[in-house]
């Protein structure tokens, strides 16, 4: 009965396969998901507001293709950074150190008890769709073996270049505006769509921009 859920449940999954930082979608179609930086906007001045704006919009108009703006907001663990403090209360000489330290932890303990501490990430999805052609040659090759699966391999390595001349161009973009990207690896890709499909649960740690 569980195999017959799960089988039911992947109908609603668009997703085909992760593969070497690639999301392959079953209509056939392939993204690269950046994620972005923040920017203190309201901190700005007007003039930088509206050179943010500009920079922004202008971008949008370069591009010939649609992206994804995704934002995830989860509740923050803080379990591993008062942990953290703990050991660093446990090794500190000084008593009175030791005394701070203990009820800045009780403080940060209570305090998240009653305000749940949300972390956001940012990420865009540059996406790229191939032709009808394409599309049905690369089904054919997954359907088949031998040399068309080595086909199939070609035909996905010049979508692929195709793609990454896109993300070069998104992430170009946004960098004139001050927004760093990083692109998502195959383990943090499957990572982020298991927490979106399964938002209650809050393990694991989402990917950082150093």
């Amino acid at each position: 009965m569980a195999t017959n859920n799960t089988a039911a449940t992947q109908e609603f999954v668009s997703i085909r396969d992760i593969r070497d930082g690639i999301v392959i979608l079953k209509s056939g179609q392939i993204c690269k998901v950046l994620l972005a930086s923040s920017v203190n906007f309201a901190l700005k001045s007007q003039d930088e507001q509206r050179a943010i704006l500009f920079q922004f919009q202008n971008f949008l108009n370069t591009l010939d293709f649609s992206l994804q703006i995704y934002v995830q907001s989860r509740r923050l663990n803080i379990e591993p950074y008062l942990a953290m403090l703990a050991e660093r209360q446990g090794n500190q000489d000084n008593d009175l150190m030791r005394v701070q330290l203990r009820e800045y932890i009780e403080f940060i303990r209570s305090f998240t008890i009653e305000v749940d501490v949300m972390s956001k990430n940012f990420f865009v999805i540059v996406p790229y769709t191939p032709n009808k052609i394409n599309i049905t040659q690369g089904f054919k090759g997954i359907l088949s073996q031998g040399r068309s699966g080595v086909q199939n391999d070609i035909t996905l390595e010049e979508q692929r270049l195709q793609l990454e001349q896109r993300q070069a161009v998104v992430e170009q973009g946004l960098n004139r505006m001050g927004v760093r990207t990083i692109a998502l690896a195959t383990d943090e890709l499957v990572e982020l769509f298991y927490h979106i499909y399964n938002p209650g649960d809050t393990t694991g740690s989402a990917p950082t921009i150093q």
